[in-house]
């Protein structure tokens, strides 16, 4: 596993087990197996109702705590709950988180992210993170706000490597965290020549070349399967280095296309929806 160093100087892996739209059962399990081949990083979110499961699962594999650096968000619903945090560690089972995001510019984020620096403050929360914020929403942010945050979680890939937002982050060493890594289900861009040219080269999936072109880009990336082989292979990719011209080969692939078009009123239905947290154990 590679780590990168976060602008607080927390160390954080670079590669890590997403588990947007699983159940709580298939996040148990996903998380064990994850951790048992390797990871150390897991993110969840309020919003994907899983992180009793995950908890769970970080806690059946037998890693120890210190060595599993776990991430979640909270959701809009949640910025003006004073015990959202607190509630968000109940249901992952932990005393702290190492990131907890906003997960949208929605509702009163402004209060949300004032809960992540009182939480930063207290220990409760050893980085913070904004997913979703780019463009005017991460000006604002950056403005108001006491503690930089550390990691920005965006859709992020080879049509659309973020290269705006990288103009305000990376002079503040805010890491950019890859959702969509793949092409979100889009075989367009895993099906690139230039992927399969490369797989061939160094005996790895066109996949795999993907993933490691996030690293080697300074990205944190966080693919999701439930398929032990496909989260055993997600992870095998720190075996290679691909050439100054083979970057740039790729970096030819820019359309600056998104897969996932978010409208103002989209953001207003987040800050009135409300997740169902799976229950807790009896």
């Amino acid at each position: 596993m590679e780590y990168t160093t976060l602008n607080n100087g927390l160390k954080m892996p670079t590669v890590g087990l997403g588990v947007f739209t699983f159940s709580p059962e298939d996040a148990e399990q996903a998380v064990e197996v994850a951790l048992h081949s390797g990871y150390r990083l897991i993110d969840t979110a309020n919003a994907y109702v899983n992180e009793r499961g995950t908890g769970r699962g970080i806690k059946n594999s037998g890693i120890n705590r210190e060595d599993v650096f776990v991430s979640s968000k909270l959701w809009p619903s949640e910025y003006e709950n004073e015990n959202a945090v607190g509630e968000t560690l109940e249901r992952l089972g932990l005393e702290s988180i190492d990131l907890l995001f906003l997960h949208q510019p929605a509702g009163n984020w402004r209060a949300g992210y004032k809960l992540l620096e009182e939480a930063y403050k207290d220990g409760k929360v050893k980085a913070i993170g904004i997913s979703n914020f780019e463009g005017k929403y991460l000006d604002e942010l950056l403005e108001i706000c006491e503690v930089i945050p550390q990691v920005m979680q965006v859709e992020c890939h080879p049509y659309f490597p973020q290269a705006e937002s990288r103009q305000i982050t990376e002079p503040k060493d805010i890491k950019i965290m890859s959702w969509y890594p793949l092409g979100h289900g889009d075989k367009n861009l895993v099906n690139e020549p230039v992927f399969a040219k490369l797989a061939e080269k160094y005996h790895k999936t066109p996949a795999q070349i993907i993933l490691h072109w996030h690293v080697q880009m300074g990205f944190i990336v966080i693919p999701g399967s439930r398929n032990p082989e496909h989260i055993r292979e997600n992870i095998d990719i720190f075996d290679f280095v691909l050439t100054d011209d083979e970057m740039a080969e790729i970096a030819k692939l820019d359309k600056n296309e998104r897969y996932y078009h978010r409208s103002e009123k989209e953001l207003a239905q987040y800050a009135t929806w409300k997740p169902e947290y799976e229950a807790a154990a009896n």
